[in-house]
This record gives C-alpha cells, sequence and structure tokens, in this order.
C-alpha cells in the first residue's frame, strides 16, 4: 500500500459543516481513502446549493449529512462515515468531534469560523483545525492560499474576498478553496505536522 493511503486509513477527520466547502473537501478524503469522516451539519439540501455544493437534483429537501454520506458510500465504502445531524456549538464540538484527528472548518460566517477555531485550539489540545477564509467570486485561482497560523491552525483562502452583493461563492472558486483544504489535512496527516 503507498505510504500516503495507509496512513489516510488510520486517519479521523472532523468536517464542521456541509456546504460549498464541506460537501466538496468530504469527496476529496474518501477518494484519498480517508479512514473515518466524522461529518456535521444541521441543514438540507436546497435547490440554491447545487451551484457550488456536491450535491444531486434528487438529494433536494435530504439532510445535508444524510445526502453526504449516501455520496460518499458511492464513493469509497472503506471510509466510515458518522454522521450528525445537529448545529454545532463550542460545547458539543468537543464531544462530536473527540475521535478527530484534524477538522475541518467549513462553515459560512465569520463568527461561525472564530467560534470553531477558538473551540478547537483552547479545548481539543491535540487536535489540528484547517480553516478557510476568502473564497468568494471567481478568477485568480492562485490567490487562494494554504498558510499555517500556528502549530495546529492552517488557514486556507485570500483573507478578503468575502461573499456580498456582486461577489457570490462560485463552484468554481469554492473548490479551490476545498482543495486545498482536503490537501492540507492529508499533509497534516501523512507529515505528522
Amino acid at each position: 500500500m503507498i505510504p500516503v493511503f495507509y496512513e489516510m486509513k488510520n486517519a479521523v477527520i472532523g468536517i464542521a459543516g456541509l456546504g460549498g466547502l464541506g460537501s466538496n473537501v468530504v469527496v476529496a478524503l474518501a477518494r484519498v481513502g480517508a479512514g473515518k469522516l466524522i461529518i456535521a451539519d444541521f441543514d438540507v439540501v436546497e435547490q440554491g446549493n447545487l451551484t457550488r455544493q456536491h450535491y444531486f437534483l434528487d438529494q433536494i429537501g435530504q439532510p445535508k449529512v444524510q445526502a453526504a454520506a449516501h455520496n460518499l458510500a458511492g464513493i469509497n465504502d472503506d471510509t466510515e462515515v458518522v454522521a450528525h445531524r445537529v448545529r454545532l456549538t463550542r460545547d458539543n464540538i468537543p464531544g462530536i468531534f473527540s475521535e478527530a484527528d484534524v477538522i475541518a472548518e467549513c462553515f459560512d460566517l465569520p463568527e461561525q469560523k472564530q467560534m470553531l477555531v477558538e473551540t478547537v485550539l483552547t479545548k481539543m489540545k491535540r487536535v489540528i483545525v484547517v480553516s478557510a477564509s476568502g473564497l468568494a467570486g471567481y478568477g485568480n485561482s492562485n490567490a487562494i492560499r494554504t498558510r499555517r497560523i500556528s502549530r495546529r491552525h492552517i488557514l486556507v483562502g485570500d483573507g478578503t474576498s468575502a461573499a456580498k452583493a456582486g461577489k457570490r461563492l462560485t463552484a468554481s472558486r469554492v473548490g479551490v478553496a476545498a482543495y486545498h483544504q482536503a490537501n492540507a489535512i492529508v499533509e497534516a496527516i501523512v507529515d505528522g505536522a
């Protein structure tokens, strides 16, 4: 077995949020052989999600955790998926992701992002968090970078492109950021960083 796939087979990865980032991050991680994915989201798939999220027309109305688990089973049936349909809070994050080696922060709102990163860094002393900021719009894919903020915090994005009127989230740019996140997770697990 190739060393990357051996290391990934033994990894436990948490995904906080299954929107544009999370639904694409889990696909990438299943494809590289992640052993266990703990996924959490409270929402359901809506028509408008299909422009940037890895779901299908027949999944509209389904809980995102259910739809994502179904999609992952069709990609890699060796990846164990533990699904939590819940709104994540400071209080439940440590319990839900207690087995995780790395957690991907895949939320939409800045205050949610900050809450998750702070919770992981203060309450989960051995866990690495890979967060994202600045991925709205289109074009200049190379502006999206991966930076190590601290030993346990990796940040993906351009740091400036927030979603707003006239600068929406697009599948092309969100996908670039999601795959940066997935790649940073693989690197953290395989290299033990």
